[in-house]
């Protein structure tokens, strides 16, 4: 088991699917960073060494925004809308939907939780 960018990544899997389970980190962003650093795709975890999982780190810490930055960036965006009272702050505070989707039938939870 290895942990890359505060993601766990079993070591029989291939480079290419483990990047992927990074929060932050995509198909394409998962292809740059291999790319980049010259590693193959198909290559499991076990077989990168030290170094080649340290650059791992290195890079995506250096380029990409990911884990609890991430995380931690979205909530602010959240708790500013909340602050300001626009309609997705308040959309937030309710919980209820926020992109216009229908809640007469749908949005289930969200009623749970205003009924209560």
């Amino acid at each position: 088991m290895f942990y890359i960018s505060g993601a766990r990544s079993v070591s029989d899997e291939q480079v290419r699917i483990a990047s992927k389970r990074i929060y932050g980190i995509g198909p394409k962003k998962a292809i740059q960073v291999r790319y980049r650093l010259g590693i193959s795709g198909n290559i499991k975890i076990k077989e990168l060494t030290k170094y080649q999982i340290d650059q791992i780190e290195q890079m995506i810490g250096q380029d990409h925004v990911v884990h609890w930055e991430l995380k931690r960036g979205e909530r602010a965006d959240i708790e500013r809308f909340i602050s300001i009272s626009c309609y997705r702050g308040i959309r937030h505070q309710d919980g209820s939907p926020l992109r216009g989707q229908r809640t007469h039938t749908n949005a289930r939870t969200c009623r749970k939780l205003i009924r209560k």
